[in-house]
Formats: C-alpha cells, structure tokens, sequence
C-alpha cells in the first residue's frame, strides 16, 4: 500500500484533533467536577442522573416541607390536648369535691365558678390553630370549632343521632315551698303539703335555647321530631324508621316533667325530650335514634353544629342555605349506625404513602361535659335558693311580734324548707356525681385521641429518619455517578496534556521533511 505525505498529514492531523478534544473533555471535567456536560456525552449517565435527581427532589420536599409542616401541625394538636387532659383532671377534682355534702355554701359557689372557667377554657382550646387552618375541624380549615362570639345570624336545622342509653333517669323535686305566698294575716292558709321527688326520663339534647314549634298549614308543629328503629326492616334490608309523637312544654309548666305514659315532652329552654314510662319503654333498647331541632342562638364557646351532626344552615333572610353531612343516617341493617364520613387531612410523606395529620374535634370535644356542668349550675343554683328562704324564715322567726299561729306556720314551712333542702343537696350531689362521671369519659375520649395522634406522630418519625437515610443514599448515588474523581481527572489530564503535545511535536518534525530534501 503506497502512503503518501498528504495521508500521513491527515492522519497527524486526526490524532492532534483526538488528543485535543480528550484534553478538552478532561479539562471541562476538571473546571465543572461534572463527568458529563450534555445528554450526548453519556446517555446512559444522563438518564441514570435524571431519575436520582427526580427522587432526590421528592425526598427533599418530604424531609424539608411535608413532614416538617405535619409535625408542626400535630405538635399543636397534641399541646392543645395536653390542655384539655389536665382542665379535665382539675374539673374532675371540683367534681369530686362538689360531691361532699360538708360543703358550705361558699365552697360551692367557688367550686362552680371554677367549673364554669373551665369549661370555656376546654372548649377555647377547640379553636385552636396552626398557621391560620383551625387544627379540629376537619376540611373546613377556615372555620372554628365553636363560635367566638354570640350570634344569631342563621337558622340550623340540625338531626342528633342518640340511642336508648343516652336516656337516663333523673329526679326532681316537686312542691317547692314558695314563701311569697305566706300570708301573715292568714297563716293557716299556707300549703303545707311537703316537697318530694319525683323521678322521670330524660334525654339531654346537645344543645339548650332550641327554636319552638310553628304552625305549618294552620296545623302546630313541635319545635322536635324523634325517629327511631326497633330492628325490624323492610324487603330491602334497611331499617324501619319509626315516628314518636312530641308534645312542646315550657320549663315553667308545672306538668313538664311527668307526661302521660305515652307521651315524649320537648323543653325548648334546657334541650330536653322527657319520656313517659310507655314511650321509654318502647325506644329505651334502640340502638338508632334521630331527633331534629332547630337553634339559632347560640352562645360563645358554644360548637358549631357542622362539626357533628347533620344539619341545614339558612341565612336569616333565606337567601342561603347550606346542607351539612357528618353522619351517614342512611343505616343499613348490615351497617354501623352513624359510620362517620371522615374528614382527614393527609399529607403525602414518603412514595405513594399518606398519612392522616389531623385530629377531628369530635374525637376529643363532647357537648357533654359542657351539659354536665350546666346541671351542675342549675342544681347549685336550686340549693343556693332553697337556703336564701330558709335564711328569710329564720329572720322572720326573729319577730318578737309573730302570734303562735303564725310563728308555728313558719316553723312548719322551715321543716318544708329543710325537706326541700335536703332533696335538693341529694339532686345537686347526682349533679356533681354525674359531671365526675362525664368528665372521666371525656378523659378517656381524649387519651383516646392523643394516644391515636402519638402513633401517628411517631409513624411519621420513623418515616422521617429513613427519608434521611434515603436522602444521604441517593446523594451518594447522584454524586457517584455524575461527579469526576478530581485527583483521577488531574492525573488523566496531565498525561493527555502530554500525550498532546506529543502529538504536536511528532507533526512538526514530520512536515518538515519533503520530497526535495531526498533530490
């Protein structure tokens, strides 16, 4: 094969060209610390960093945004449980005190002070929030748990799911001394009849100051309606709802709490439907029970509807109407009654894995224990009254100018008075025993809750400590593969530099001999 100087000229030309672009590759290498500056250079290479820099991007936005904001989230919840654990333990405290029949007076005006402080302050602590979002309301972020200030500026429509447990029965004095009517010209004439207790059935609703009944085409409507299943279903397998009879009563109605057997009394003011034997009787084991009402007062710290029952908010003008689902009243034989329909906020913290950051307010704050401690108020209230006429007596008694017909009528209504006065302390001591109850099953909802949430919090540790490790693998990983080894590129670039200049050395001794210099 004859070669000819333009050949090896070519040739010298093509080796200093490769030399050239492995020094520039190498020095790019060396000035960037990249081993490649563009797809071509190492497909294989480019795609391999694009899928670890994909991952190492979402496991950032995990370690560094998702999980950080949902553990700030749930600290909240949990300080804010922490509060209503130990307001709980103190309530409970006070109850167990309130119990205790050597109380004075004062004692127990101090111990319902601190009762009524509390119970707000439980209830307060629903409202609390987290960058703006209130923590125990469910999807609804932008909406409190209980209100803030009193209003009436909308009508709820709200259906209660209760059941035959929730009725309990309670005592009530009845023939309360009224010493306005002791007339000192006519002593005789007093009622002399004695107090006694009456005991009935109550089903304490979770709100008091309900809307009265109206009149719907001329025909009155009760302010309540109660359904109920006794088991029993139709062809489809759902269960059938029956229909009681309500009967609207005023407090102060001196039959309001003994009703005909058949009859179920609703009192607006206190939130009550009072069963007679009958109609208990027959719900008394149901297992479902709805009753609908209608409130629009509502007080501070009072909670908001939404947030538990299934309700209908219209606007005092009518204009707007919104439908509230909590619950699932659709109950099928085979289902659970009430099966929440559940509002968790779950946060994306690790590949295709959630997790639930949110505590609903139902699953920590009752209508009951604020029920509780107005009973508690009330039956206070009743025994504080009963001493004011007793103490009205004594001083009446002190008139040396009373005839022995009146002085003895005033004794008699002081053993009335101290009748009354025992059947009420009995009253107001169920009172308290009742709070102490509600407030350890309050208790146990709430440790309930926290040690849910402590679960949840720490799952959600442990995903953050492997995301860590996950982190520190995949930047090892990324690093391996789109980093040079800077001691490796040093020596290679040094040796092309050589190799380069080598070649540049060998093309200017071989271009300068010539077929001339041979003639």
């Amino acid at each position: 094969m004859r070669i000819t100087n333009k050949m090896m000229t070519n040739n010298v030309l093509h080796n200093i060209n490769n030399n050239k672009n492995l020094l520039s590759t190498l020095e790019n290498q060396y000035s960037t610390g990249k081993k490649i500056q563009k797809p071509s250079d190492d497909p294989i290479v480019a795609v391999r960093a694009l899928k670890l820099r994909t991952n190492l991007s979402e496991i950032t936005q995990y370690t560094e945004k998702n999980i950080p904001d949902a553990l700030s989230w749930m600290d909240t919840t949990e300080s804010s449980l922490d509060v209503v654990n130990a307001v709980l333990r103190q309530m409970n405290t006070y109850c167990n005190q309130g119990a205790n029949d050597t109380l004075t007076a004062e004692d127990r005006n101090s111990i319902v002070e601190n009762l009524e402080q509390l119970k707000r302050h439980i209830y307060q602590e629903g409202n609390s929030n987290y960058a703006g979002r209130y923590v125990f309301s469910g999807y609804k972020t932008d909406t409190p748990l209980v209100f803030n200030e009193p209003t009436d500026d909308y009508l709820y429509e709200i259906t209660e799911p209760l059941c035959g447990d929730d009725i309990t029965a309670e005592f009530k004095i009845v023939n309360n001394v009224d010493i306005n009517k002791f007339d000192k010209e006519n002593p005789d004439a007093f009622d002399k009849t004695m107090p006694n207790q009456i005991q009935y059935y109550r089903m304490r609703l979770a709100y008091s100051n309900l809307e009265p009944g109206k009149e719907v085409n001329g025909v009155p409507t009760p302010g309540a309606k109660l359904t109920y299943t006794d088991g029993s279903a139709d062809a489809e397998g759902y269960l059938n709802k029956l229909e009681l009879p309500i009967t609207e009563k005023s407090s102060s109605d001196a039959d309001a709490y003994t009703p005909g057997d058949d009859e179920i009394y609703f009192i607006k003011e206190t939130g009550e439907l009072i069963f007679g034997k009958t109609a208990y009787e027959r719900v008394r084991k149901s297992e479902h029970i709805d009753v609908t009402y209608s409130k629009k007062k509502f007080e501070t710290n009072e909670l908001r509807p939404e947030h538990y029952f299934n309700c209908v908010r219209t606007s005092e003008d009518g204009t707007e109407v919104l439908h509230y689902e909590k619950e699932d009243l659709n109950y099928n034989k085979e289902e659970k009654f009430g099966a929440k329909k559940g509002q968790e906020i779950q946060y994306e913290v690790n590949f295709n894995q959630k997790l639930t950051i949110n505590t609903q307010g139902d699953e920590a704050f009752t209508h009951d224990i604020g029920r509780a401690i107005d009973d508690i108020i009330n039956a206070v209230s009743d025994v504080k009254e009963t001493e004011e006429k007793m103490a009205e007596v004594d001083k009446m008694l002190e008139d040396t100018n009373l005839t022995p017909e009146q002085r003895k009528a005033l004794e008699g209504i002081k053993e009335q008075l101290t009748s009354e006065f025992t059947l009420r302390t009995d009253i107001m001591q169920a009172a308290f025993a009742g709070g102490l109850s509600d407030t350890v099953a309050m208790q146990d909802k709430v440790n309930v809750a926290m040690s849910d949430l402590g679960g949840r919090y720490n799952r959600l540790l442990l995903t953050q400590s492997r995301l860590g490790d996950q982190q520190v693998d995949f930047e090892d990983l990324l690093s391996s593969n789109e980093d040079v080894d800077l001691v490796d590129t040093i020596v290679k670039y040094t040796s092309a530099e050589t190799i380069y200049n080598s070649s540049l050395s060998a093309a200017s001794k071989l271009v300068q001999s010539s077929l001339l210099d041979f003639l």
